[in-house]
């Protein structure tokens, strides 16, 4: 179930979804408009490595969250909160910055890239 019942699980869902729309990718947007975007309004070279560096932060506290759960981001069953999550991810694979190695966030990008719609809308069909 995408969306579950239960109030305390539901809760998770939206806390993980929220977490991804304000801390996550606030981290990114400067990085991201900069490198891939090429937007000349993102290129302060110190922002720019601010923002990869609040990037990493962020993702190196999906991973922490991962390594706890050990499948999907609120437990066993995949929710919308991962949909959200696996395209952040896919972003962050995606964009040509260093990056830590975050092993449970590479166990949850292969476990999600065994589902057929996040292997058409999620990786871009790269695996």
């Amino acid at each position: 179930m995408l969306l579950p019942d239960s109030p305390k699980q539901r809760a998770l869902v939206e806390q993980w979804m929220d977490w991804q729309s304000t801390e996550l990718n606030n981290s990114w947007r400067y990085a991201f408009m900069h490198l891939v975007r090429k937007s000349p309004a993102f290129s302060d070279v110190a922002a720019v490595a601010n923002s990869i560096d609040a990037w990493n932060k962020q993702m190196q506290i999906l991973n922490a969250a991962l390594e706890k759960t050990a499948a999907y981001i609120t437990g066993a069953e995949f929710t919308l909160a991962d949909i959200v999550l696996g395209l952040s991810v896919n972003r962050w694979l995606m964009t040509p910055i260093e990056k830590p190695e975050l092993p449970a966030v590479a166990a949850y990008y292969q476990q999600l890239s065994l589902r057929p719609a996040f292997q058409t809308f999620g990786c871009n069909g790269i695996p």
